[in-house]
């Protein structure tokens, strides 16, 4: 799989928002494609956007920003089906 990095979605520190469309980063692209991306496995997903997360908050307290939201930011989108049997 070859991507080009210009027109993914990923963040930009330390602002946290989406290099390609300056949206709050995890964008709604960027969702979608780490939904996708871990489909098989929504718990690494989770602990990936958890770690994410306290990177941001990291940042955001430096620059002097209020993280505010920062749960429904990177965690609230997140479905967690666990396995049925």
């Amino acid at each position: 799989m070859t991507t080009t990095q210009g027109t993914e979605h990923l963040h930009e520190r330390p602002n946290w928002n989406c290099r390609v469309c300056g949206r709050p980063w995890p964008c709604p692209t960027a969702q979608t494609r780490l939904l996708y991306e871990y489909r098989a496995f929504p718990s690494l997903l989770r602990i990936y956007l958890s770690a994410q997360m306290y990177e941001a908050l990291q940042d955001m307290v430096i620059e002097g920003e209020k993280p505010l939201n920062l749960y429904d930011r990177f965690l609230a989108w997140v479905r967690f089906d666990p396995p049925r049997h």
